[in-house]
Order: structure tokens, then C-alpha cells, then sequence
């Protein structure tokens, strides 16, 4: 795992667009610039990578996404751990996520992480405090 770098934006948004399909071009690319971003590689290559950006209180991930070839690898995992230990580090209540209606892999997949829902779609991770 390691921190995104400028050069990463092309590699990334090329995984988004083999694991999301059909999105919102400018909305990732506003993601990669804005929010902290964090890679994970297998070799030289981007496995993933999670976006991050602080909310009062709270972390909330603004994507998580992991290359088709890389799936069921544990790498989603391994991305959702360093984003909580970070969101720890820099002292959030809450770790936060917003799941699309009818996405229920990824429902399946932070509700088995402890994730709780509070609002349609805003599920939430209490996290405990650093110390």
C-alpha cells in the first residue's frame, strides 16, 4: 500500500473504469485529484486503490475500487483496513461509505466489515479511538 502519486491518475482511472463500467468519468477523475488516495500493487501494477476525504468528524470513502483481475484476492479488504487504520490515525469518530441502490456485493461485502446503516444509503463504521 502506498499514497497516490500524479502519475497514478491514468493507471487508476483505467481500474475504475474496468471495475465500475459505465460511470461518471468526471467524477472519478474529481476524486483521484481531490481526496486522499491510497494504492495498493501487486508487482508494478495498481490492484486498487481507495479514496478518502475527512467530513467533520469522519473519514467517508469516496471510492473504493478494485481491478476485475485482482477480485476476491482479499485486496478490497486490505484497502478498507488502511482506510480505517488512517481514519484512526487522524482521529474520526467514523468511517463512512455511500452504497448505490442494487450494488449488493458491495452491501454484502461492508456489512460484513461491521458497517451499519443510517441513512438509505450512508452505511457507517464506529471506530474505536486512537490512542
Amino acid at each position: 500500500m502506498r499514497p497516490f502519486r500524479r502519475e497514478d491518475e491514468g493507471l487508476l482511472f483505467g481500474v475504475a473504469k474496468l471495475a465500475f463500467g459505465e460511470q461518471d468519468d468526471d467524477r472519478t477523475i474529481a476524486t483521484l485529484t481531490r481526496s486522499t488516495v491510497f494504492v495498493a500493487e501487486l508487482g508494478d501494477e495498481p490492484a486498487g486503490y481507495v479514496a478518502l476525504e475527512e467530513t467533520g468528524d469522519a473519514f467517508r470513502i469516496e471510492q473504493l475500487c478494485v481491478h476485475p483481475a485482482h477480485e476476491a484476492e482479499g485486496i478490497g479488504g486490505q484497502l478498507l483496513e488502511w482506510a480505517e487504520g488512517y481514519a484512526i490515525a487522524g482521529g474520526a469518530e467514523r468511517l463512512e461509505i455511500v452504497v448505490e441502490p442494487g450494488n449488493d456485493r458491495a452491501l454484502s461485502f461492508y456489512r460484513r466489515r461491521g458497517f451499519a446503516p443510517t441513512a438509505s444509503d450512508l452505511y457507517v463504521l464506529v471506530l474505536p479511538h486512537a490512542n
